[in-house]
């Protein structure tokens, strides 16, 4: 299941809250080209078959085929430098981190 960190789950209830989302609100992703990577959006609630994660007041909405490409990943937001030279944050997607298993 895709992960999401701390950060992420912060700059997700800023960005819904300015937005004003009723209550059950989210981030959705979806791929309405798979060839063109994901599509990040706002949305007052999920679609019928999306997957939906919730919880410390933030709701992620996947669609199937997203769900499953995020099943081992995890969202983050990382500063990246903006054309005008200011940092900005941006949603990232990265590998989750497997414990590791003690050797026999």
């Amino acid at each position: 299941m895709l992960a999401i960190t701390d950060v992420a789950a912060e700059a997700i209830k800023t960005l819904t809250t300015d937005a004003e989302l009723p209550d059950g609100g989210g981030l959705r992703i979806s791929a309405p080209d798979p060839e063109q990577g994901l599509e990040l959006s706002l949305a007052g609630q999920p679609s019928t078959d999306d997957v939906v994660l919730a919880g410390d007041g933030v709701s992620v909405f996947l669609e199937p085929v997203v769900a499953q490409v995020l099943d081992d990943k995890v969202l983050d937001v990382q500063p990246v430098a903006g054309s005008d030279g200011e940092q900005e944050l941006r949603f990232a997607i990265g590998v989750q981190e497997q414990p590791e298993q003690p050797q026999a």
